[in-house]
């Protein structure tokens, strides 16, 4: 898809300053000569990106689903849901997402999570999830130092801690897919990372491994 950039900058101004500040999509894989972007950054709105000849960028939206492929050279600027691209080719496709993820460890969020949490160890009950993830293997977003503990919900036992030095990807990224590591699909977690948490779900037909990072990201915040 092609537009004019003159006509999508004027559109694209329209967008407050408090959601231009928002992170809208992940950059999940940058090839050859591309400025703007980076691999595993958060792109706002209006954020330009220039690819040159011959690379190429893929962008995933965090609430639309949209996962784009542009490559050749041409110019990128990011909407709220999709870009609008000038000269460059765009394939585009709908993944699995959780359109709430994009805010799913906020203050409020962790708030409800913790008591949540705290009304698990002292009934039966299970609680409802906060999130669904799309793919058994997640990318956790947890920046820094700290242990990451992911624990099942609804079958005793399963537990993973991790310790976190700093090192991960970006110094915020840790992925499980690379570690070869998966949850089961249709598990129900929680995930604590300082004083970050959230309870959420995976999908029953989750699939192990480095499926698109916008179904499996879990941001710790």
């Amino acid at each position: 898809m092609k537009r004019s950039i003159a006509v999508c900058l004027g559109l694209l101004a329209l967008a407050s300053p408090a959601i231009a500040d928002s992170p809208v999509a992940v950059v999940e894989d940058v090839q050859g000569k591309v400025t703007g972007a980076e691999f595993m950054d958060y792109v706002t709105p209006k954020a330009v990106i220039k690819i040159g000849d011959g690379g190429s960028v893929i962008l995933s939206y965090l609430k639309s689903c949209r996962r784009e492929t542009i490559s050749g050279a041409g110019t990128v600027v990011v909407g709220t849901e999709e870009s609008a691209v000038h000269l460059a080719e765009v394939k585009a496709e709908r993944t699995n997402c959780d359109p709430s993820q994009a805010n799913a460890t906020t203050r409020e969020t962790s708030g409800v999570a913790a008591t949540v949490l705290r009304s698990v160890d002292n009934t039966a009950s299970l609680p409802q999830s906060q999130l669904t993830l799309y793919g058994a293997s997640p990318l956790v977003e947890a920046k820094g130092r700290g242990k990451l503990v992911i624990r099942r919900l609804d079958v005793p036992g399963e537990r993973q801690e991790i310790s976190l030095g700093g090192t991960q990807l970006k110094g915020r990224f840790l992925d499980f897919a690379s570690e070869n590591v998966a949850l089961a699909p249709g598990g129900l977690y929680a995930a604590t990372f300082k004083s970050s948490r959230i309870v959420f779900r995976v999908d029953p037909q989750a699939r192990a491994g480095a499926t698109p990072i916008v179904g499996r990201l879990l941001r710790m915040e």
